[in-house]
């Protein structure tokens, strides 16, 4: 079980205008995230557009980014589904293809009761790499709440979870009942953010980094704030903190991963700014807020 403490970046999926996935884009942006430092990489999320990805996109993609990866930083890589059965398949392949750990998302959509959620997560351990749950009601209509946590992180195999839950309240308790016991131990609960506005506040209360989305365009820079914070230097935590909270606030002006794509775009990477449908353009009324933000962290625009 590897260290996943850190910066980890979300990596968008590079498309080239004709929305065909420019795998060329997608070297070169792992190649510049391990340029700058970044901790880990999670390939095929939300963020990476996997709801419109094909199978054999997905594995191509898997595959270049352990090619790339070389074992220089955790791999973790995203094989959710609202099915057990294509959840199982897709963790497998992660496993076999060489990841990390894989990321499951609660299933969305069917809105599971907990004997459902509990059996769901005790098939992804059953493949054998460490799990990471991912809990983001606010994508699949389906919370899972502490008392549940508790019980699906006991199921060996289960190595932490991505709380985007937006309830710094439930994070707390996640961390009090369930990381902060296993600190130091054999079997450590890793907690990190899946939201990069609460980051900061995560890694105070004992949380171990985050799974972030404006590390595609500043890996360094959300390296530098959980550095710090895990440090316990957090009068410089917070001054990157709200260097960032701009752009972090522009990044999800519109759905996700539609912003960020966009403002890589305008920095120069290669990556769209081309979305799959149903994600469309960014609004053009969301332009100058957006370039506000990148202009506030010394981006030319």
């Amino acid at each position: 079980m590897r260290d996943l403490s850190g910066a980890f970046t979300a990596l968008v999926t590079p498309m080239k205008e004709n929305g065909d996935v420019d795998y060329d884009g997608f070297r070169r942006l792992i190649n510049f995230q391990l340029e700058q430092g970044i901790d880990g990489l999670v390939p095929l999320g939300t963020t990476g557009e996997t709801p419109t990805l094909d199978e054999d996109e997905e594995e191509k993609l898997i595959r270049i980014a352990v090619e790339e990866v070389k074992g220089a930083v955790p791999l973790i890589i995203g094989s959710g589904s609202n099915d057990t059965k294509h959840m199982v398949m897709y963790t497998r392949r992660a496993k076999d293809l060489g990841a990390d750990a894989a990321l499951v998302v609660t299933p969305y959509y069917n809105k599971p009761n907990d004997d459902g959620l509990y059996r769901h997560f005790e098939a992804a351990t059953a493949v054998g790499i460490p799990i990471v749950v991912y809990n983001i009601a606010s994508r699949t209509g389906r919370n899972i709440p502490t008392p549940l946590m508790e019980k699906i992180a006991v199921i060996k195999g289960i190595c932490g979870v991505k709380e985007a839950s937006g309830d710094l309240n439930q994070m707390g308790d996640v961390l009090q009942n369930i990381a902060l016991p296993r600190t130091g131990g054999v079997n450590p609960f890793y907690v990190l953010s899946g939201d990069d506005a609460f980051t900061l506040p995560l890694i105070s209360l004992g949380g171990n980094g985050v799974i972030s989305v404006v590390s595609n365009l500043v890996p360094a820079r959300v390296k530098a704030l959980t550095k710090a914070c895990l440090a316990g230097d957090f009068e410089e935590g917070r001054r990157i903190h709200f260097e960032l909270l701009p752009l972090v606030k522009a990044a999800f002006i519109e759905t996700n991963p539609i912003p960020i794509k966009t403002a890589m775009s305008w920095a120069g990477h290669q990556v769209g700014p081309t979305t799959r449908l149903p994600l469309g353009k960014l609004d053009s009324k969301n332009e100058a807020p957006l370039k506000a933000a990148m202009q506030k962290l010394g981006f030319k625009i």
